[in-house]
């Protein structure tokens, strides 16, 4: 399940956080409760981030099809 947070955070933010949150977990000297929130944050904004990505591939694929289409009812 989404959070309305999450639906708001734009591919580039979610990457960035996401890459901070590693970062943090890679430097260590977290506590587990601390790094066990960083993991799931990270998890969470690794949704998002793909998500966004699909959505990207989704509207290239259409438009691409539709390309190939047009190209299609010309040739004919």
């Amino acid at each position: 399940m989404t959070s309305k947070a999450e639906e708001a955070l734009g591919y580039e933010q979610a990457r960035d956080e996401l890459i901070e949150v590693v970062r943090r977990l890679e430097a260590g000297g977290t506590t587990l409760e601390e790094s066990l929130a960083l993991w799931e944050r990270g998890e969470e904004l690794a949704k998002v981030c793909r998500r966004w990505l699909e959505g990207a591939r989704a509207r290239l694929d259409a438009a691409l099809a539709g390309e190939e289409e047009g190209a299609a009812a010309e040739g004919e």
